[in-house]
């Protein structure tokens, strides 16, 4: 995805949460792609204390991006708990 006019839609804490939200956005047909600071992936823990995992769409689907990220389940709301028993 080349655009001059990306925009960051959503940060994150982690990857897997980043990758998710692009997943999502991803099965809407809008196309994402996660920036961060981890020095080639040998320092994963400076996106963590930095700015985070950015995810960037265009700046035309930012609208629909938004609505697709706010109607998904919140996983860190999730108590994996009371699914076990």
């Amino acid at each position: 995805m080349m655009s001059p006019d990306l925009i960051v839609i959503e940060s994150f804490d982690s990857q897997p949460e980043a990758a998710l939200a692009k997943g999502a956005l991803a099965s809407a047909g809008i196309e994402a792609i996660i920036q961060a600071d981890t020095v080639g992936g040998m320092r994963p823990h400076i996106a963590m204390t930095g700015a985070g995992y950015r995810l960037l769409v265009r700046k035309e689907d930012a609208s629909d991006a938004w609505n697709v990220l706010e109607s998904r389940p919140l996983l860190r709301e999730f108590d994996l708990n009371s699914e076990i028993g």
